[in-house]
């Protein structure tokens, strides 16, 4: 029989808030269940009788036999006639759970592939869930349309009816294909059908794919030098080795490409606005890569993440455009144009590439949802997409000359700020007085963002610095936000400042 101390943990499972929402006969069976489980309840101990729980718990007998027939089911209980309801002695094969966590032993590090554990130690990309200043690469949404979109959503289900709930095409719907295609013809200066794009999540599964369709383990990949991070890790986990190119003031030194002894299978860009320095690749530099690729037969990974936002006149078209040898993979998002929840990206493909990409999609996620896709569809069928990009490029231009005349007031002597022609944050240059890793830390801990350079480098010699997104904050916003800042890089230069006897101890002291 149960004693005291079972009779109320079952009562405390049973009343749980937590689950008001099982029914009453689900209550008692997981409540018996888990003492069961944890070992409280051994093989054979003889359980209540149903009518005495019953009177226990305040339900009706009905409930505990419900409860312990499916007990018996789950063969978590034996029932004999006339001898009651007793613990299996199945239970005896289950794994004891500890019922106090000072009894449990320390977990062992499991056992990962080479591939899992690299994934595992680079962090993977953790995408900001609430932002804070100055979390890079996040757009406005409290200014989103969202009426606008409800309504086009309910359209579309109208139109679709149930057909829009089933499996979309693992290529995408053809109406947003369609739209993407336009789209980058007209604004990007690409040559793109229909059938040549491919609808997926992100960027990063892009990458992923790239990374995994296209090369082997071992195969070497250029890189930009500094380069955005998401792009690297998804390249080191398929095995690749990355080779760094240096960036100057006109994109990727792609004459090094030319002059490497050692040949590559492919090389990664973002041309139009470069991450994070902001630099442009120059035409001539397009050209000369474009030539590269199509003598090695390499492949040209283009990332245009956030052409969308450019601020001084119109961005340069895109590689792909420009490659008549059909050498050019070309990756777009919805993530920075329209919001982060869409989870909707593509790439414009060769046409020799789009069965084989569309075939190793399907064992990643399979299809995108219809319901989103067919709404994107409309909005930018409707011309709503273009009127949001040319809105958020106004409201962005202001913040990004706003954080530059706050960082020049608040933070001289400090940092000194690249404003860039585009995008979406903009790189600060350390000066001589703080290292990068304890002004971040520091920031860290005062609840502001910031994305440091030294980690986006694979050379030395490189300047230290962070990154101040500024898309999503508003100037009242980055203000505080700087003001803040400030006081921080004050406190650090003054800790720096004192005798090592009389600093003082702590762990932002130590902080690196």
């Amino acid at each position: 029989m149960f004693k005291h101390a079972q009779l109320e943990s079952v009562k405390a499972w049973f009343g749980d808030p937590k689950h008001q929402a099982l029914p009453l006969h689900a209550r008692i069976q997981r409540a018996i269940r888990q003492l069961i489980l944890d070992g409280t309840l051994e093989a054979g101990r003889p359980l209540p009788a149903s009518r005495a729980l019953a009177k226990s718990l305040g339900v009706s007998r009905d409930t505990v036999e419900s409860a312990y027939s499916q007990l018996h089911v789950e063969g978590f209980i034996a029932r004999r006639v006339g001898s009651g309801s007793f613990v299996s002695d199945q239970v005896q094969r289950l794994p004891r759970r500890r019922l106090s966590q000072s009894q449990v032993a320390p977990a062992t590090a499991p056992r990962l592939s080479r591939r899992g554990a690299a994934i595992f130690e680079g962090g993977g990309v953790r995408e900001s869930l609430a932002p804070r200043p100055f979390a890079p690469g996040v757009p406005e949404t409290r200014g989103f349309p969202l009426q606008t979109w409800e309504r086009l959503e309910r359209q579309a289900l109208k139109e679709h009816g149930s057909k829009a709930l089933a499996h979309s095409h693992p290529q995408g719907m053809e109406a947003l294909r369609r739209a993407i295609a336009d789209y980058v013809n007209l604004e990007r200066g690409a040559r793109a059908t229909a059938d040549r794009v491919l609808v997926l999540t992100s960027t990063q599964q892009a990458l992923t794919l790239c990374a995994t369709v296209l090369l082997d383990a071992g195969d070497r990949i250029f890189i930009e030098d500094p380069v955005y991070h998401g792009a690297r890790k998804a390249f080191e986990a398929a095995g690749l080795e990355c080779v760094p190119v240096p960036v100057d003031g006109q994109g990727m030194r792609v004459e090094q490409l030319h002059a490497a002894t050692q040949a590559a299978r492919a090389v990664f860009l973002t041309p139009s606005h470069q991450f994070p320095t902001g630099a442009t690749l120059a035409l001539e530099r397009r050209l000369s890569t474009i030539e590269w690729a199509q003598r090695h037969q390499a492949w040209i990974i283009e990332d245009d993440y956030d052409s969308e936002f450019h601020y001084a006149g119109k961005p340069m078209a895109c590689v792909q455009g420009l490659d008549a040898h059909e050498r050019t993979l070309y990756i777009g998002t919805f993530t920075k144009s329209l919001f982060p929840g869409l989870r909707l990206g593509y790439m414009v493909l060769p046409p020799q590439l789009v069965a084989p990409m569309t075939a190793a999609r399907t064992l990643l996620d399979g299809h995108s949802a219809s319901i989103p896709q067919l709404t994107l569809a409309r909005f930018m069928e409707g011309g709503h997409f273009g009127a949001h990009v040319r809105a958020m490029r106004a409201i962005y231009a202001e913040r990004r000359d706003a954080l530059a005349r706050l960082v020049r007031t608040h933070l001289a002597g400090f940092v000194e700020p690249r404003v860039p022609v585009g995008g979406m944050q903009m790189p600060c240059v350390l000066l001589h007085k703080l290292p990068e890793r304890a002004a971040i830390d520091a920031a860290r801990r005062a609840g502001i963002d910031l994305l440091g350079l030294t980690a986006l480098h694979a050379a030395d010699g490189h300047e230290a610095g962070f990154l101040l997104g500024f898309a999503a904050y508003a100037t009242a916003e980055m203000e505080a936000a700087i003001r803040k800042l400030a006081q921080v890089f004050q406190t650090l230069e003054r800790r720096r400042d004192l005798p090592e006897a009389q600093a003082p101890a702590g762990p932002e002291r130590h902080a690196r």
